[in-house]
């Protein structure tokens, strides 16, 4: 059974880019697009999307150049759509942080392969998504790390993958004070890194979560020792 997923098609041809949007859409996938670069990055950094399908020759900035911006924000999959066939190319985009990339002209059923093999490898190797992980409670937030779902007080949370990523581990330990380091190690798969980076995303996150550092419910900063999620009291 194909996978259902939220789509960014980043396209500014709009032959393409309507083709594309069809075969999506009668796919039963959500889908948005844009023609930039700019309002991809813009796009991602607002909407929680499963998988970015990005055009190499945007108008503004190449695509290349786009991807390493997307890969500063989110971790979410990018399939290239390129006319280029340059292998040396083809190299460095995947070195850069693509997961997969296609050469122009393809079939539709060549983009639907491509993707399903993405979401499946993206979503099996989302921190907490064992087959067998039960939804987490933790007062009136519910996150289900296999359909990578939260919702709280029964509303749908609308999170991108690295806030999802970040909610699903710290709900995973109700009360324990996660270090950054830890944080770093385990959701952004990094050794080291900028505090910011983690300061950012919990921002974001708090933002959804209806909170704010200075008046917390779920998300508790320890200055100096790290970050904890429990229930409001």
């Amino acid at each position: 059974m194909p996978l259902m997923a939220r789509v960014l098609v980043v396209e500014d041809d709009q032959f393409v880019r309507s083709a594309l949007i069809r075969h999506l859409t009668e796919a039963a996938h959500t889908v948005r697009s844009v023609g930039t670069a700019l309002e991809a990055l813009r796009e991602v950094a607002q909407v929680g999307f499963d998988v970015v399908i990005l055009d190499l020759g945007l108008p503004d900035l190449d695509g290349g150049e786009a991807l390493k911006m997307l890969r500063g924000i989110t971790d979410v999959p990018v399939i290239i759509a390129t006319a280029r066939d340059d292998e040396t190319e083809i190299v460095r985009l995947l070195n850069d942080g693509a997961d997969d990339y296609l050469t122009k002209p393809f079939s539709v059923e060549h983009l639907s392969a491509r993707m399903t093999a993405v979401l499946r490898r993206s979503r099996a190797t989302a921190p907490g998504a064992e087959p067998s992980s039960p939804a987490i409670r933790v007062g009136g937030l519910c996150v289900d790390p296999l359909r990578r779902r939260a919702q709280l007080d029964g509303c749908a949370l609308d999170l991108t993958r690295r806030e999802f990523d970040l909610l699903a581990f710290l709900a995973g330990r109700p009360g324990v004070v996660v270090a950054r380091r830890e944080l770093l190690a385990e959701v952004w798969q990094q050794s080291y890194g900028d505090d910011q980076t983690i300061d950012v995303h919990l921002s974001w996150l708090r933002r959804k979560l209806g909170e704010t550092a200075a008046r917390p419910r779920y998300l508790h900063t320890l200055r100096g020792v790290g970050v904890k999620l429990e229930p409001p009291q």
